[in-house]
Parts: C-alpha cells; sequence; structure tokens
C-alpha cells in the first residue's frame, strides 16, 4: 500500500512539473519574437574603383557606418577580384556587402561585345549592338539565347563564389524600357502614350524562333503586340528564367540573391517586362524614385505597401529604394524613411553613397536610433 502511495506521489508531482514547464515554454514562445525582431536595416549602392588605395575605401566605408548605414551594395564592374579586395574593407567596419551586377544590359562587356548576335534586336529590326536605345550605355542582352543567358549566368557564379558576400544582387535584369517614367520623357523629348517599335524588345531570330515552337504564331506578324498577352508573357518569363538559374548559383554558393527592381510588379510589368513578385528571389530592392514619376514623398509608402502586398505570400523581404537627389530637405528624407518601414518594407537602401551629404547622414542616424 505504502508503494502504491509513493507511486500516485510521485505522478503528481511528475505531472505538477511537466505543467509548469509547459508554462515556462509559453512565456518564452511569446517573448522570443519580440527578442528576435529584426532591425530595420540601411543600406547604399556605390560604384567600385580599382584605382582608389584601400585607405580611401575604408574612410569611405567608415562614413557610412559612422552615418548609420549597416550594407554596401557594390558596383565592380562585374570583377570578383576587386570584389574580394573590398570584402574585408567594408567588413572591418561593420558593413555587409553585396555584389551588385548590371545583368541584362551589360554596357562595355568585352567579351559580349565579339558577339554582335548576342544582343536584343528592336520590333524595327535594329539591334542593340549597334543601335542603342535612348542612351548610349543601354547594350541588352538576350535572355533566350543560349549563349548570352550563360554568359550572364557565368558571371552571376563568378561573384556567388567571393568569400564573405551576403547576396550577387542582380540590377537591370528587365528588358529596355517600353515606357519611361513619366518625370524622364522631356529630358528625351518623347511622348509615350503606346509602346513603340524602336523601344520594344526582343525580336532576335531567337526569341522568334523559341516563341514560334510555343504558340504557332510570329509576333511580328500580330496587328498589336502591345495586347498579345502570350507575347509578353513570353518575355516576361525570359527574364524569369534567368533569376530562377541565378538564385540556384546563389544558393549552390551559400549566398541569397537580391535585384533592383522597377516601383511594384504591375508597374515593372508595364514599363519594362518584369514581373518580380513571381521570381526565386530571397529580396527586392524596388527603386521607388518618387521624382522620376513626378510623385510626392508619400507615393513611396504606396509603392512599398503595392510591393510587400504583392511578395507576402511568396516569402520575398523588400528594402525600399530611395534616390538622395529627389531630396531637398532632412524632414522629407526622415519621412520617406519612415514611410518605407510604416508599409512593411525591411529596410531601404540609398542611391547612391557618395550623393549622400553630412546633414543627410545625421539624419539617417538619428531617424533610425528613433525607429
Amino acid at each position: 500500500m505504502k508503494t502504491k502511495y509513493l507511486l500516485i506521489t510521485a505522478l503528481v508531482l511528475l505531472f505538477i512539473s511537466c505543467g509548469d514547464q509547459k508554462k515556462e515554454g509559453t512565456i518564452a514562445e511569446v517573448d522570443s519574437p519580440e527578442s528576435k525582431k529584426e532591425a530595420f536595416e540601411f543600406g547604399v549602392w556605390t560604384t567600385a574603383n580599382g584605382k582608389k588605395s584601400d585607405e580611401e575605401y575604408l574612410k569611405e566605408f567608415e562614413k557610412y557606418s559612422n552615418g548609420g548605414i549597416d550594407e554596401v551594395l557594390i558596383n565592380t564592374g562585374t570583377d570578383p577580384k576587386l570584389l574580394e579586395r573590398l570584402v574585408p574593407l567594408a567588413k572591418e567596419k561593420g558593413l555587409r556587402v553585396h555584389a551588385w551586377i548590371m545583368a541584362v544590359n551589360r554596357p562595355g562587356d568585352t567579351i559580349a561585345l565579339q558577339h554582335p548576335e548576342w544582343y536584343q534586336v528592336s520590333r524595327e529590326g535594329k539591334s542593340c549592338f549597334d543601335t542603342r536605345p535612348y542612351v548610349g550605355y543601354y547594350q541588352w542582352l538576350c535572355p533566350t539565347r543560349k549563349e548570352s543567358r550563360n554568359h550572364i549566368l557565368g558571371l552571376v557564379e563568378g561573384l556567388a563564389k567571393v568569400e564573405g558576400v551576403e547576396s550577387v544582387h542582380l540590377d537591370y535584369i528587365r528588358f529596355p524600357d517600353i515606357f519611361l517614367p513619366i518625370g524622364l520623357l522631356p529630358k528625351y523629348n518623347l511622348i509615350q502614350d503606346e509602346e513603340l517599335p524602336e523601344y520594344d524588345f526582343c525580336y532576335c531570330d531567337v526569341c522568334i524562333s523559341e516563341f514560334e515552337k510555343i504558340h504557332h504564331k510570329n509576333p511580328l506578324e500580330s496587328k498589336n503586340t502591345a495586347i498579345d498577352m502570350e507575347w509578353k508573357n513570353f518575355r516576361l518569363n525570359a527574364i524569369k528564367s534567368v533569376v530562377d538559374d541565378a538564385y540556384k548559383i546563389a544558393h549552390n554558393n551559400n549566398k541569397i540573391l537580391t535585384a533592383a527592381v522597377f516601383p511594384y510588379p504591375e508597374m515593372a510589368d508595364h514599363m519594362v517586362r518584369q514581373r518580380w513578385d513571381k521570381w526565386d528571389i530571397d529580396e527586392v530592392y524596388p527603386m521607388i524614385y518618387h521624382g522620376f514619376y513626378n510623385e510626392e514623398v508619400d507615393w513611396i509608402g504606396y509603392a512599398t505597401k503595392q510591393g510587400v502586398t504583392d511578395t507576402e505570400s511568396e516569402g520575398i523581404s523588400l528594402n525600399t529604394g530611395i534616390y538622395i537627389p529627389d531630396f531637398k530637405t532632412t524632414e522629407d528624407l526622415k519621412q520617406a524613411i519612415l514611410y518605407a518601414k510604416e508599409n512593411g518594407a525591411k529596410g531601404v537602401s540609398f542611391f547612391d553613397g557618395n550623393a549622400i551629404s553630412d546633414e543627410f547622414f545625421e539624419t539617417i542616424k538619428t531617424t533610425k536610433a528613433n525607429l
């Protein structure tokens, strides 16, 4: 009888003990999300110059770090050796590094320029190899042609292999602008009320052939390519295919994939054949440059929310891109940061680091401390 009593007592104590442990575990679970809450991040885009000394770069990176910046997205002209040199210098100053690459638009690419057939062709039959839309540095490679897309992916892999890099950061991962931002039209003396043939890409032999295999029609024979959804989706998917392969390459090298994109997916779709909410990608940095679109500062919040909403089910993080020359006052810059955060962004990134004045750095630092 005594043994039975002791056994019952032990079971009661064990039950109470388990209950206490469960209660403690519940408290820990409640506290955990708050304790692990991610800090709002601040980044800058910057273009490297191999002629600058390590001392000059340490000074530049220290300026960023002291100004509240957490990460730098560095364009090294797709030079992995220069990137290898800069990563430890940036890390010494407490900065994370992303390898920024101009992907489909490859100005001055010495390898690509040896292959004129790699370049995109407009609806009027002119190649970006020798006829550049809008500006001289618009030298766009075809994302459908095997050789040109493999060249792009090879460059991605070279950057992904650099030790210490957070991500490969794709830029110009799209087609040329079928529609320019409205604020830029006067600069080019243009009216774009419809899709103009000289800015409509790509109609090279490979794109047409691959499209015909699927849809059994030639887009050049379409009465109105602007409403041919199969042709539009073919080009959206050509970019998606490059991104999805880049994602595999980045992850195979223990890096993430990020990209600079147009303000929000529907807008990117309309303007540059870019539907980034459907990509395999970890983070996006939409360039919400309100001045380009003749918008007010609060549009940064609107566009941020659109992107966050479109990607929330896909697990894609969003960092709002802010164009520094559009800002005249520190108060507007502060408000831009707050609009981004309030509308769900993970952080903000500024274009570009060298354009940020000491006064603006102080605003960034103060705003960050009060978030």
